[in-house]
Parts: structure tokens; sequence; C-alpha cells
């Protein structure tokens, strides 16, 4: 089972963003952030229940919300940037009204990850969980002094195990356990940001979007904040698919025009109903193919500039006799996949100039699989087979 379009499906979703604490110092970012993915879930059609800067009472008012009208959907998804900590292993959420004396007041006060994680889990197929949460928090060092360091208070998350049921859960931290993340000097954390770039993107299963995450997470805070991701999916997640080889242009209008007329079949198709939407749709995906790094012609035999650093520097021919940096279908054990990619494909100069040559003739056919090299492999591919596959 691929999950792929909204229309076939039920999405609800729970964004969450805190950043005027009352007790803590302001946060720059959670808000945005929480705008921003609100906005986004919203095109891939998802039903948005969503607050901003809110109290314990009204966060808990915004969970029922959630709660009633997640039961049975067939993606739960969850979204919370903010101030959040651990304690003995247990995750929390902080509203802003938040002041932590003890670990009694947790209970009062403080939000429990598993609390939420358990409504989302009633009667759902797939969820998917991303926490912004693991910023630097001040009021995880006035509890542990206030208990006599007895309390194991830390701004960092901890794991979250996952239950099995229904298609699978995804559960992503903007950093490792343990560790913190960036609120960044933008206008969305280096996590946000990045995952609002990726989610949704045209054809691209949730877990390679995370990859790409986790690698624009790293890029971006020069190797100090490595996202992390815990996921136990049994099925492919696609949240945006689009079948790249569906006609551009609703219905055939060009029918009354005379045989061999091509201007006014032509005229006929461009003013048919759907043809805009057909032709804004064709640019948005040409928007998301990738750019290579160099504009430089690609051959065979010499070093490419992918602007993807686990590929750059590397020649098509090298690639092709290395290994692929992930299984190129969601599930398969390593043994698998983790082989030559020539073996699997059986590749040569020959082969692999014809499948170029239709990246060529079909430039968004590069969007349609992911690649076990990434999408900028394909694009590479093509510039190739425009300068004759030298």
């Amino acid at each position: 089972m691929t999950v792929s379009t909204a229309s076939a499906e039920r999405r609800i979703a729970l964004v969450l963003g805190n950043s005027h604490y009352q007790n803590a110092p302001v946060l720059p970012n959670p808000v945005n952030d929480a705008q921003a993915m609100s906005d986004r879930l919203k095109g891939l059609g998802f039903e948005i229940v969503s607050g901003l800067d809110l109290t314990k009472a009204q966060t808990q008012e915004k969970i029922a919300q959630f709660a009633k009208q997640v039961r049975g959907a067939d993606v739960a998804l969850f979204f919370y940037a903010g101030h959040g900590l651990q304690v003995s292993g247990r995750n929390y959420l902080l509203p802003v009204d938040a002041a932590l004396e003890d670990e009694t007041s947790l209970d009062f006060e403080a939000v429990q990850v598993d609390f939420i994680l358990r409504q989302m889990s009633r009667e759902t197929s797939i969820r998917l969980v991303f926490l912004d949460a693991c910023r630097d928090n001040p009021l995880a060092d006035v509890l542990a002094k206030e208990t006599g360091g007895d309390s194991t208070a830390s701004s960092g998350l901890a794991e979250i195990s996952i239950e099995n049921g229904g298609a699978g859960t995804l559960v992503a931290f903007a950093a490792s356990p343990n560790q913190l993340a960036y609120d960044g000097s933008g206008e969305h954390s280096p996590f946000s940001a990045a995952l609002l770039a990726h989610i949704g993107e045209a054809n691209v299963s949730i877990t390679e979007a995370m990859n790409r995450v986790t690698s624009d997470v790293f890029k971006a805070t020069a190797g100090r904040q490595r996202p992390w991701i815990n996921v136990s999916l049994t099925t492919d997640v696609v949240l945006h698919k689009v079948d790249l080889n569906a006609p551009l242009i609703v219905g055939d209008s060009s029918a009354a025009a005379p045989e061999g007329d091509s201007q006014a079949r032509t005229g006929a198709a461009a003013n048919a109903p759907g043809a805009d939407a057909g032709e804004q749709a064709l640019e948005q995906l040409r928007e998301e193919i990738p750019k290579l790094g160099s504009d430089a012609p690609v051959l065979f035999d010499v070093p490419v500039n992918f602007g993807d650093p686990a590929i750059d520097g590397k020649s098509i021919a090298q690639l092709i006799q290395g290994k692929p940096h992930f299984s190129p279908v969601e599930g398969l054990e390593k043994s698998v996949w983790d082989n030559q990619c020539s073996n699997c494909h059986q590749w040569t100069e020959e082969r692999l100039c014809d499948q170029a040559k239709t990246y060529v003739t079909n430039d968004i056919s590069v969007l349609r699989l992911q690649h076990p090299l990434g999408t900028r492999f394909k694009v590479a591919l093509g510039k190739w087979a425009q300068n004759g596959c030298k």
C-alpha cells in the first residue's frame, strides 16, 4: 500500500508552537515555525488543529479537540516547536505559563509527550511526530537545583519507543537524544526550515524526506546538530504523490477542431478547462528539481559537483561501482540492498545512457521515484545525456 492522495484518506494534524514564555527566555522562531507548518500541511490535505503561545489549560483544550478529530484517521501528525525537557526518561513539552519548582509541578504545568502520542494512536493507521523541542532550557536547570540534584532533568529529549499498530510510526527529533538543538538566526530553526523544505515533496517518501532534512540540518549547523529519527513503517508513506504520466490537460476540447488543424487544436487545448492548472502543476514540479552544484558539462569519467556532499567529487563511472546510500525500497533488509549498484542494475555505460535519455525527454521524471544515490544523480545523468553521453 502506498499512502498518496489526500482526497482518498483522512489526515489530521496537531501543530503547536510556543515562543513567548513567562518564566523563561523568549524563543524567536517556534511561532513562525508552527504557522508555516500549518500552512504547509493544509496544502497537503491535512485538517489542522493548531495553537500558538498556549498556556497549560489552552494546550489541554487543543489536545482534547485533536483527540476527538484524529480517531480513525489514516494519517495522524503532531508537530511541536518550543521548550521541552526530559525527566527520568520521560519527555515533557512546556506551555508558556510553566514555572517549574519541583518534579511534582511537572504533572500540573507541563504536558507529557506520551499523553499526546496516546491520543493520536487510537484507531489511526500512520502516525508522524516532529519535535523541535530540544532547545537550551533554563527551567531544566531550575528543576534540578530545586530537587537538590536528584532530578535527572535535561533540556534534551529522551528517545521515544514505538509501539506496534496500524501501518506504523515515525518520530523525528530536531537533535539526537540528550542533545540540544539550535534555534537559528533566521525566520525558522534549522530543523523546521529543513522540514518545511522537504515534507510533502512530490513523490518523495517521508523516510527519504527525513534523510534530506538530516543532511540539511547537519550542513546548516556545521555538523553540530544531527536530527534523530525513529521509524517503524510497514508501508511507503508519500504525502504528495503526483502521477507524472497523467495528461496535464483535462478533457479533449480539441476534438471539435478539423483534423490536421494543429493551430486550432493547440488553441483549443490552451483554453481547455484545467489547462492552466496543469501547466502550473508542471512548473511547480520543475521548480522542485534540484540544481547541480555547477553548470559545467557532465562527463562519464570526470568528477561531478552534484551539490550533494555525499556524492560530490565522484564521477558517474565511480558511483555506479559503489554502493547505494539507502534502500531503494522501504523496509528492505540491508543484506539485500547493501551491494554495488551495478550488481543489481547490471549497469553498463550504454544502458545507463538509455536511462539518462529519458530524463532529457521528460525532465520531471527525475522526481518519479527516489534514487539510492539521490535525485541529483539523476539530474546529472540528464545533463550527461544532453552532452551525448560522452
